[in-house]
């Protein structure tokens, strides 16, 4: 599962240079997370990094999809 960043982000970058998959970029109106990309740092840290630094705790579990 991926993460996601919310509509709280402040903008402040911290993540991007924490993320080691390169997914954290700046979208539309604030950073944004390719979901193909993250790993949630699996095989580089034990808690994902980005949500350590983030002083907003604005990036989160994408919930899993509903069964139809």
């Amino acid at each position: 599962m991926a993460l996601f960043i919310t509509d709280e982000c402040i903008n402040c970058a911290v993540c991007v240079e924490e993320c080691p998959n390169n997914a954290i970029f700046f979208g539309a109106q604030h950073y944004e997370i390719d979901p193909d990309r993250c790993t949630q740092c699996e095989g580089f840290f034990a808690k994902p990094q980005c949500q350590e630094v983030c002083p907003v705790d604005c990036i989160l579990l994408i919930p899993p999809s509903s069964p139809s």
